[in-house]
């Protein structure tokens, strides 16, 4: 039995579910009663209804006693009772025998009933009619089609549709009349019960001519084989301006995609019918046929893709909310590949800057930030200014963000930013407010280096008023990396001393070695000064001032200052995530807590000061905005990553960055956990994988966590019901390899309903160092115990099990992501090399983007150079590059081509480590 179903038919809480016995029972008897009482009939036959609509069934003998007993309803002519029966015999059609006893029935209302219930009646009569029996009702079916009533019409038109499967050579008949149903003027039913009037949009009185839009859908059934007859349809309809709803133009333009997709040759003929859609009176349609364009680029030339960019910068100005968000988000998607093509929409984005929906705005500057041109930076800007005021810190963090980006962008530009930066720093604001500006303002010194003496200037007019002490450490931190290197350091000595003097222990702890710092340079009386300054410290108060003061003034005072600057100013730079998390672990070590051995930094990797601004450069310029996910409320919502619950925010960061952070969290929380902290340093964690889909009742997902000895598998359940209570929670797994063991498990005690759980398993890896990257396959169920919400806390729970899908061990579960900057060199020395070819199939299945976005993730390398966007459909090269767990470099190169062959793929992997080269040259999912 389902879990979503189990103990609702013992359950009589009316506010769950009604009893199933009792509504049959009740139904039969009201159904059955002479006179009938129209009033209690329809209430429970709602009630009937409902149990369908959740889910609910009867058996054979029942449905068939209720099909028939409702049936006897016929007898009764009140409109509003015959349409809820028609509803409820549709829902016993399948369930019953003997259905085609009511056909009779049904076919008289639709001839001579009431325009109310009509409808209804032609869908449940499809309902009843099978692939022998339908000749019988197929001229009343035509003449419905073609009904003035748009309501009947559209039901026969949808039934036909589902006729289909069962009779297709019988409905392909009723061609004519379906296209005869498109040109027709149609309207909503009018009767003495009912009255129904429409007005709106696109929207002739009393009509909304959804009709076309359920004809054109079966005309394509009947000629989606034949090319050249859907082509001939498609332009009459479209040059005689046929079609009137929206919906139904929409459809066409989809039709209009996939013959595209299928050949590319058709877009010369078929472009008149974009021009027309392009300029259509709709909104929706105008959308639609401008996301067809920019969505496939690569079958339409740069004059029909600005075609529709321009289209949808008219649309930037439409005073409908909806429209404009849609506009600006295409937009946006579009300057993600490529910026240039949507830079003649920059004036009309900065107008949306200020727009009162804060969705659109962030959309606006975002794109801003990647089509905006070095003659608009200023105006952008400007424009920028004017609204800072009005919005909250949140939004501003995002704002300065982007002004970031577009700074790097443009570095002639830095001025202006400068300036715009420096007004927002003075204003009222939070910590990670001012803390935004702050970096903005470090990546400027770093990247542009003719900025640095105005911006060092601004940052010490900032600490003397700065109220936050760690702004104040950071600040004095970079002065003393930058100082010493401008035209005149003695400017910057007196802002830092005056640190020393009127600040806390902290700050002035600082600034003591920021001074020293500039004692490294070849100036005898700037050196002289400033030893004289350090000496001053060594009367602090603190112990930690006089600390750094002795250790400043004792290598100061050394003959040789390559020490010195060795330890002042070092050359390389450490991971320092990884370095927080290995001397929690040397801490927490009970082998080291006596301290008896040394902690040990060759642990932690060390990057050159070149491969760090690399990485940092990449981190602000890529990683800032690329893509902000917002809602269509007011406020800003930041976006989570779905990795992992407890890591968020990760969006506006590098790759590298959020694997090493992820990494981190991921390690805190094993090493909590006493049955698997003692597993040593996780060497490697794949993303999530999906066990199940997310509408289902469980929804489970997977992280394989790679230790030297063990594999564990974390497993995170959600329990997504309303009634159900989970216990003891478990995912029993089996191998199809010995050579993995499974060595414990750590289970889910209580899982509440719409709560989250993670639940664990640990195997033991393969000793052998043959098969230290072995593959298997893990056959996963999830077991449990069920209770009902409202059970007593003693009741013994129901036993029961859930299938999800299986979870393979992959070549990339065993390769770290790693960034460099140079691949071509580490491509030339690496000698392992192991090529394969693929044919990944046509090429309107294969979606290269889609492609390329997995392949990173099954193979979990760092894409390099930006080749993670493909910027042609027709060919591209991916870099990837990536270390095992145990050490060796690993790289590839995968290049893609598409001929009349298909789409091929060639995967060529190179690397220090033969085994694992193989491995993920040879391996595709």
């Amino acid at each position: 039995m389902s879990t979503h179903t189990y103990k609702k038919n013992e359950d009589g809480d009316a506010s769950v579910l009604p009893d199933k016995m009792t509504v049959y029972q009740e139904c039969l008897q009201a159904c059955n009663a002479s006179p009938i009482q129209a009033k209690k009939c329809r209430k429970l036959l709602s009630r009937l209804l409902r149990l369908f609509y959740a889910g609910e069934t009867f058996p054979t003998v029942e449905s068939t006693n209720l099909f028939f007993s409702i049936s006897k309803l016929f007898h009764n002519d009140d409109p509003s009772l015959r349409q809820i029966a028609y509803l409820a015999i549709k829902e016993l059609c399948s369930m019953s025998n003997d259905i085609l006893m009511i056909t009779a029935s049904i076919m008289k209302d639709i001839q001579n009933g009431d325009a109310v219930y009509k409808p209804d009646a032609v869908r449940t009569l499809s309902r009843v009619l099978d692939g022998s029996t339908i000749h019988a009702a197929e001229r009343l079916f035509k003449n419905c089609i073609v009904d003035s009533n748009q309501s009947i019409s559209s039901a026969a038109l949808v039934s036909s549709y589902h006729l289909l499967p069962v009779a297709k050579d019988v409905v392909k008949r009723w061609s004519t009349e379906v296209q005869e149903s498109i040109t027709a003027n149609k309207v909503f039913p009018t009767s003495s019960y009912t009255q129904h009037e429409f007005t709106g949009y696109n929207k002739t009185p009393n009509s909304t001519f959804i009709h076309q839009y359920h004809a054109l859908s079966l005309i394509y059934q009947f000629r989606n084989n034949d090319k050249m007859s859907l082509i001939k349809m498609i332009q009459q309809l479209t040059e005689r301006k046929t079609l009137t709803n929206s919906l139904a133009q929409i459809q066409m333009i989809r039709f209009v995609e996939k013959l595209i997709l299928d050949d590319p040759n058709f877009v010369h003929s078929l472009w008149p019918l974009f021009v027309n859609w392009l300029n259509n009176k709709s909104d929706m349609v105008e959308l639609e046929a401008a996301k067809l364009i920019l969505n496939n680029t690569s079958k339409f030339n740069s004059e029909q893709q600005m075609h529709a960019i321009t289209t949808l910068q008219s649309l930037l100005g439409v005073p409908r909310t909806v429209t404009r968000f849609a506009a600006v988000r295409v937009l946006n998607k579009v300057a993600i590949k490529d910026a240039d093509k949507v830079g003649v929409c920059n004036l009309e984005l900065e107008r949306l800057i200020s727009d009162q929906s804060r969705s659109i705005s962030t959309y606006a500057i975002t794109t801003l930030l990647k089509t905006g041109n070095i003659e608009s930076v200023d105006r952008l800007v400007q424009a920028i200014s004017n609204f800072m005021d009005e919005i909250s810190d949140e939004f501003k963090i995002i704002v300065i963000d982007a002004i970031r980006t577009l700074s790097l962008k443009f570095p002639a530009k830095y001025k202006s930013m400068l300036t715009f930066l420096n007004d927002v720093l003075r204003e009222e604001g939070g910590f990670n407010f001012k803390n935004s500006i702050v970096e903005a303002i470090f990546d400027i010194i770093k990247f542009i280096p003719e900025s640095k003496e105005i911006a060092l200037e601004m940052l010490c007019e900032f600490i003397e008023d700065c109220e936050y002490t760690e702004l104040s450490v950071r600040i004095l931190h970079l002065l003393g990396n930058e100082g010493p290197k401008t035209a005149n350091p003695s400017t910057y000595v007196r802002y830092i001393y005056n640190r020393v003097v009127l600040e806390n222990s902290i700050v002035r702890s600082s600034a003591v070695i920021a001074l020293s710092k500039f004692a490294l340079i070849n100036d005898k009386d700037l050196n002289k000064s400033i030893k004289i300054l350090l000496k001053r410290s060594l009367q602090d108060v603190d112990d930690e001032v006089r600390d750094r003061a002795v250790l400043s003034l004792k290598l100061l005072e050394s003959k040789d200052l390559v020490e010195a600057k060795s330890y002042l100013l070092p050359q390389f730079k450490y991971s320092l995530p990884i370095l927080e998390q290995e001397l929690t672990k040397y801490v927490k070590n009970p082998d080291k807590s006596s301290f008896k051995s040394s902690f040990s930094i060759d642990s932690v990797p060390k990057m050159s000061e070149e491969e760090y601004m690399a990485v940092q450069y990449k981190e602000k310029l890529t990683g800032g905005m690329d893509e902000v996910i917002v809602d269509g409320s007011d406020d800003l919502n930041s976006k989570n990553n779905e990795s992992n619950d407890d890591v968020k925010g990760l969006d506006k960061i590098s790759d590298v960055t959020k694997y090493t952070l992820l990494q981190q969290q991921y390690q805190n929380e094993l090493s909590a956990l006493p049955e698997i902290g003692d597993y040593g340093t996780l060497l490697h964690s794949s993303a999530p994988v999906e066990l199940t889909e997310k509408e289902t009742e469980f929804v489970v997902t997977a992280i394989k966590h790679i230790f030297a000895k063990h594999v564990v598998v974390e497993f995170s359940i959600e329990n997504t019901l309303d009634d159900i209570i989970l216990e003891n929670v478990n995912v029993v797994t089996q191998l199809d390899t010995e050579e993995y063991t499974e060595e414990l498990t750590l289970p889910i005690e209580l899982l509440n309903p719409h709560s989250k759980g993670k639940a664990y398993s640990s195997f033991t890896r393969p000793e052998d160092d043959d098969e230290k990257f072995m593959l298997t396959t893990m056959n996963n169920t999830l077991a449990y115990l069920t209770k009902d919400v409202d059970a007593e806390a003693d009741e013994e729970g129901f036993p029961d099990e859930y299938q999800i899908e299986d979870l393979s061990l992959t070549p990339g579960d065993f390769v770290i992501p790693t960034y460099i900057s140079n691949f071509t060199n580490v491509w030339d020395e690496l000698t392992s090399e192991e090529s394969a070819v693929y044919n990944l199939g046509d090429e309107e299945s294969v979606d290269l983007q889609q492609v390329v976005s997995k392949l990173i993730v099954t193979m979990s390398m760092m894409p390099i150079e930006g080749t993670e966007i493909v910027t042609s459909g027709k060919n591209h090269s991916l870099k990837l590059f990536g270390k095992s767990i145990s050490g060796g470099r690993l790289a590839a190169i995968v290049k893609f081509a598409v001929s009349s062959k298909g789409v091929m793929m060639k995967n060529v992997v190179k690397g220090e480590e033969a085994e694992l080269v193989e491995l993920v040259a040879n391996y595709l999912e």
